[in-house]
């Protein structure tokens, strides 16, 4: 366990740091032994990797889960390569702050006024529409 002064104030916070696992290839060891058989493997984790990100990118703008199968195939990549581990490494730090921050009393006020704000305006627009033009439903208009 790590201890943290707090800015001199002389609160001292408790933090568990987890280690992470290391860098680099996660093949079996068999196969990092034979330098052939570890390139071919490789590239089919590359290859594999590459079609679920592809997938990802595709259904960004069809129905699906896009950013979750693109990060299922940054995680196929990280089994093998360093820069996807990086990467990885990277989103997952940069989430969990983003976690974090909206879960601040401040944060979560704002947004839950912004809300109310939003959903005020939304039904005045829909009370003036339904007094200027009625409740007619679109597939009961005459025409």
């Amino acid at each position: 366990m790590n201890t943290l002064s707090n800015g001199g104030s002389g609160v001292v916070e408790e933090e568990t740091v987890s280690p992470e696992q290391p860098l680099g290839s996660r093949a079996p060891h068999f196969i990092k032994r034979s330098r052939p058989l570890h390139l071919s493997w490789q590239v089919g984790v590359f290859a594999v990797g590459l079609a679920v990100v592809a997938g990802g990118v595709i259904m960004l703008p069809l129905p699906g889960p896009g950013w979750l199968v693109i990060f299922a195939g940054m995680a196929i990549w990280a089994t093998e390569f360093v820069w996807a581990q990086l990467v990885l490494r990277w989103t997952k730090r940069k989430v969990t702050e983003a976690a974090q921050k909206a879960l601040d009393p401040k944060v979560r006020r704002r947004n839950i006024i912004l809300t109310a704000v939003g959903v005020t305006i939304i039904a005045a627009g829909v009370a003036v529409y339904a007094w200027k033009v009625g409740l007619v439903l679109p597939w009961n208009v005459a025409e």
